[in-house]
């Protein structure tokens, strides 16, 4: 799916290179205690002969598999939940199980929120939470599926228009300022790349985005901008 809700053809979203498994399991817990959910951490392995110690990715399937309990028997979300799911999505570092957070917080709390919470991440974030940020906007446009996970004080419905035209020129700007490799992976796939996506002043951009996607060292970005502009 692209940024404005049409299928994509080629999506592949690489994972981030940073370990950020620390952050997302605390911020796993976070969403887990808001929601009044017990998980229970794993034993200590017994000493000596036997398998080898579980590598903190069971309990991390656990808690996946109690959130998505929760959200197909529904569940009222709270004020302090938006931001916990918001931060669980952009520091997930599976770039598919990320909308198991996405998801349910637009359906609560709508497109424009999640999509403005988002954009805040891929300006003011770290490099690893910018990246994150894009990886979490690949599900932002999701149409809602989930009437029984809802906000405790419901906002009017939105689409989130003005968000999106946002997002694609911060986004552009990004991909040529930032040089961290993860970020630009992340953000080219949701980048448009005609000119007649932005408006005059960013069309020097596009061309500048382009040409450094094509001269990229990084294998990945340079496959990928041909795909996008042969598009």
């Amino acid at each position: 799916m692209t940024a404005d809700g049409k299928t994509a053809g080629f999506m592949a979203l690489p994972g981030g290179e940073e370990d950020r498994r620390e952050v997302f399991a605390r911020s796993l817990a976070d969403v887990l205690r808001l929601l009044g959910i017990e998980v229970a951490a794993e034993p200590e392995p017994e000493p000596g002969p036997g398998p080898e110690p579980a590598d903190g990715l069971t309990w991390e399937r656990r808690a996946r598999a109690a959130l998505r309990k929760v959200w197909r028997d529904g569940v009222v979300l709270s004020e302090e939940a938006f931001d916990a799911l918001v931060k669980a999505a952009v520091h997930d570092p599976n770039p598919s199980f990320n909308r198991q957070f996405v998801e349910p917080a637009l359906n609560a709390f709508g497109h424009r929120r999640v999509q403005a919470a988002l954009l805040a991440y891929l300006r003011t974030g770290t490099d690893p939470e910018r990246a994150g940020a894009a990886r979490a906007w690949y599900w932002s446009a999701l149409t809602l599926e989930m009437p029984r996970v809802r906000a405790e004080h419901p906002a009017p419905a939105d689409e989130g228009t003005k968000v999106l035209k946002e997002w694609r020129e911060a986004a552009l700007r990004e991909f040529v300022r930032n040089e961290h490799v993860d970020v630009r992976r992340c953000i080219l796939p949701l980048l448009r790349l005609r000119k007649s996506s932005y408006p005059a002043e960013l069309h020097d951009l596009v061309d500048e985005a382009v040409a450094t996607a094509r001269s990229h060292p990084d294998e990945y970005i340079r496959h990928r901008v041909e795909h996008q502009v042969g598009d």
